[in-house]
């Protein structure tokens, strides 16, 4: 049965408890500040920018309606709010929750299970989000970004992953050397970069090192600058070694019209409790630079469409194959070091021989490359299983054993 029938079959259960779960509102929920009072509800917590913009349906490349859609699937209705609205000595928050086609803010009971999709990186909300956790509220994904040199660390710790890696190392004066000795091709990126910005491609050719970086000076952002020896801007030096920056070999990635290809694959849980690969779809580089990220111009398309396969083929369902158990042995790693773990967006290369590497992990991935890849159903699945996960959360609430999260400034 699809994804759409099921939903339709729970929506209508869901509609008919949600009636009576409406009688039970206050008063008083068509004004902010008003109690609602709603059974079985799963928080989805957004950061201010987003939420400000839920009223008005402004929510970027988030979907109210897929988040909606899932938690009618599992009889959940969703709550939207903020870190900052939480009352936890009253185990309260203010939130949105939709009523009568349109969202009202109104405080109410607080969640026993959150979804993250916010960042919280202030040493304020780290301290909260842990007094969540001891307090027994289950939030998942309560950390979505980590340091790329530390991520790179633990999936070095698996044997079976190493072949998977490029070489990556810390920048420094002496690794820059090292790297520039030994590899002809490689990408310098910050640690706590996003969204491709700060990523920069140091090349040789023609017997001279060029780099490729963002400038303001390009009118396309971009520019490529021969290097003299021993003539690095100076700019660019100090932005590497006074920040975090990661020095990795370029991979040689399969192309598309001439131009690198990755992949973008998506690893969740869902209502088993299992990690599964819900999809994956194919980002190739603008004609302008080498970074694949949708956001910098990449383009989107189906992993069968980047390799030019008209059909599908046992040559991609092996490929596939062979992807999704490297995707899935890079979700296990990671949450066996990263507590409340659920939901990862992974970009993997692969070359012309077949072989497959991790190039980064995205812990809030933002799913809509699904939609513009065209893969509507996998799109609408990416919102649906963290909530199967949530519910099983719910479900299971006083049996799971607490793991209260240790923020280490550090793996940021």
């Amino acid at each position: 049965m699809h994804l759409h029938t099921v939903c339709v079959i729970a929506m209508l259960c869901h509609a008919l408890t949600g009636r009576r779960a409406e009688k039970k509102m206050d008063g008083r929920d068509n004004h902010e500040g008003g109690t609602v009072m709603l059974q079985e509800t799963i928080g989805i917590m957004f950061d201010s920018r987003m939420y400000r913009g839920i009223p008005a349906g402004r929510t970027g490349q988030e979907s109210l309606a897929n988040y909606e859609q899932a938690a009618a699937c599992h009889g959940l209705t969703p709550c939207f709010l903020r870190l900052e609205d939480i009352d936890l000595d009253r185990k309260t928050c203010l939130a949105y929750v939709k009523k009568e086609g349109r969202y009202v803010r109104g405080r109410m009971p607080l969640p026993s299970v959150i979804h993250n999709r916010s960042l919280q990186l202030r040493g304020t909300e780290q301290r909260q989000i842990t007094r969540l956790l001891l307090q027994g509220i289950q939030v998942y994904n309560v950390r979505n970004r980590y340091r790329k040199d530390h991520v790179h660390d633990m999936l070095r710790q698996d044997p079976f992953l190493r072949d998977h890696l490029p070489h990556a190392v810390k920048a420094t004066p002496e690794s820059l050397a090292y790297m520039m000795e030994h590899y002809k091709d490689l990408v310098i990126k910050p640690c706590s970069g996003s969204i491709g910005h700060g990523i920069m491609r140091l090349f040789q050719h023609d017997g001279n090192w060029k780099l490729t970086c963002e400038t303001r000076a390009s009118r396309k952002g971009w520019a490529t600058f021969k290097l003299n020896r021993g003539q690095w801007p100076s700019a660019t030096l100090r932005r590497i070694f006074r920040h975090a920056y990661l020095i990795e070999e370029r991979i040689p990635l399969i192309r598309y019209e001439g131009r690198p290809v990755d992949l973008r694959v998506s690893v969740q849980r869902g209502g088993d409790g299992l990690w599964s690969v819900t999809g994956m779809f194919a980002k190739a580089a603008p004609a302008h630079t080498f970074v694949t990220n949708i956001a910098q111009g990449g383009k989107v398309m189906t992993v069968g469409g980047a390799l030019s396969l008209a059909e599908p083929s046992t040559e991609l369902f092996q490929l596939q194959a062979r992807i999704t158990m490297v995707a899935l042995r890079i979700a296990q790693t990671l949450a066996s070091n990263l507590p409340h773990l659920a939901d990862l967006g992974l970009d993997l290369g692969v070359t012309h021989n077949g072989g497959i590497y991790f190039i980064e992990c995205n812990g809030r991935d933002q799913r809509y490359g699904f939609r513009k890849a065209g893969m509507q159903e996998h799109w609408q699945m990416t919102y649906n299983k963290p909530i199967a996960y949530g519910r099983l959360l719910i479900n299971h609430n006083s049996s799971i054993p607490r793991q209260p999260q240790t923020y280490d400034r550090g793996l940021y």
